[in-house]
């Protein structure tokens, strides 16, 4: 049974599983898992920065090369899975972080159109699921998806647009797979749930 009463439907169904148990990651967890990131190797490293800045698909980071730093609008451009043509799509990131990307590639003498992270999608996610046990992190949001979901969350409870979301995360336009983070908005919540704990 979803949380919105109806097994497997609804909004909620895609951001809680079957028991209630959220499936993204809160941004208070996403940050404990930088600190810890930041004493693994610098690949590992890396790539778990770029998947909280973008909210990449996993097999999207993936094929990341140095061709896709946009160093002259500190953006890093995506290849958008899951649509039937080819789409690509630029993703703001700070300057800082896309110098790292750029650092790494040089230091390693990677050729232009050389993926930064040359792992399968296993392995990929084998780093990323070390880093979370590390991080305490464990339940559904400790997923792939669990950092995407968390983007979407994070970046609708900050106040950016539905629409700006939605391009960033690389969905179709006009479709409805952004919608489902304006309903998880904790701060928002929890600013006017405080006004009834008021005495």
């Amino acid at each position: 049974m979803g949380v919105n009463g109806s097994a497997g439907t609804g909004p909620w169904f895609d951001l809680f599983d079957g028991n209630g148990q959220r499936k993204y990651l809160t941004n208070g967890e996403a940050k404990a898992l930088l600190r810890i990131a930041r004493k693994a190797d610098a690949r590992t490293r890396l790539f778990c920065r770029l998947l909280y800045y973008t909210g990449c698909r996993l097999s999207e980071g993936l094929q990341v090369t140095r061709h896709r730093l946009d160093m002259e609008t500190g953006r890093i451009i995506f290849r958008t899975l899951k649509r039937r043509r080819t789409v690509f799509r630029a993703v703001p990131v700070p300057r800082p972080f896309l110098r790292e990307l750029a650092e790494f590639a040089e230091a390693l003498g990677l050729e232009p159109d050389a993926p930064l992270f040359p792992w399968c999608r296993q392995t990929a996610w084998r780093h990323i699921r070390t880093l979370m046990q590390r991080a305490g992190i464990d339940g559904p949001q400790a997923s792939p998806k669990g950092f995407r979901h968390g983007f979407g969350c994070h970046g609708i409870g900050s106040g950016l647009p539905e629409s700006l979301v939605g391009r960033l995360l690389g969905h179709a336009e006009g479709g409805k797979s952004t919608r489902i983070y304006t309903y998880v908005m904790d701060a928002e919540e929890r600013a006017l749930a405080a006004r009834m704990w008021r005495e």
